[in-house]
């Protein structure tokens, strides 16, 4: 008599990687480097007694309404709107990011061919917590762009912190649910965790030390640097699979 047949394992599924809404959520992601960009033009554009400083000054200051002493800082930005405009376009990247790319994407997203497998709980969660992350430090600079530093209200610097800490953690997630799926992966680890132990220092010493905008640099640059690495990793993978979709439907047409 031959043995009662087990249960077949859970089958495993790959995600349509090829999707409109993950290749459009990638390059969202990928969009939040356009912030460099108008930060070094915002800085050039300073009209404060002194040149701009990125050693020494904040990065609000470049958003600032208006030129004047604020906290002790002679702040002057011309193009303010410039700056807080990026803020908001780096945030809406982040936001659209998270809610296109799915959670079964970002599990396979680092290594090509990669079942997903229902019973793994663990992985699902830590897919979920990046995108909630990575949503809560979309919103966090969309407030800094929309509440410049001089416009009186703590919303500014609710947001900033909200970019740091989600940011940075969203990152570290990320980074250990690719770990062993690709080297990007130590990468992502690095720049969470240099952006969260800069922020605890910044919290430690409420920002004063010699060059405050160093510090607030470490801890805002590696989110941008480390979510638009993330997201080259996402647009490659999904760039692959629409690349084959249409040559196999191209070698079906012919076919016929």
């Amino acid at each position: 008599m031959s043995p009662a047949p087990t249960a077949a394992p859970a089958v495993a599924f790959i995600p349509n990687v090829a999707s409109t809404r993950h290749y459009i959520g990638a390059w969202a992601v990928l969009s939040v480097l356009q912030y460099f960009l108008a930060e070094a033009v915002v800085a050039v554009a300073w009209a404060g007694p002194r040149p701009y400083d990125l050693r020494t000054g904040y990065i609000s200051d470049l958003g600032a309404l208006h030129c004047g002493i604020y906290s002790g800082r002679d702040v002057c930005s011309p193009l303010n709107w410039l700056m807080n405009g990026s803020f908001v376009l780096q945030g809406l990247g982040l936001l659209l990011g998270a809610v296109l790319l799915t959670s079964g994407l970002l599990r396979v997203a680092a290594r090509p061919g990669t079942g997903v497998d229902w019973r793994r709980r663990k992985p699902w969660l830590a897919a979920a917590a990046v995108r909630l992350l990575t949503g809560a430090a979309g919103a966090g600079t969309v407030l800094v762009g929309l509440v410049p530093e001089d416009a009186g209200s703590p919303w500014h610097y609710t947001g900033a912190i909200a970019y740091f800490i989600t940011g940075g953690a969203a990152l570290v997630v990320l980074g250990i649910l690719w770990l062993g799926k690709t080297p990007m992966a130590w990468f992502l680890l690095v720049c969470g965790g240099v952006s969260l132990a800069a922020t605890a220092t910044g919290g430690l010493t409420h920002m004063e030390v010699p060059e405050p905008g160093t510090l607030e640099r470490l801890m805002g640059y590696p989110v941008t640097v480390g979510m638009a690495a993330a997201g080259l990793v996402i647009a490659q993978r999904v760039h692959r699979h629409r690349k084959e979709r249409r040559a196999a439907a191209a070698a079906k047409t012919a076919a016929v």
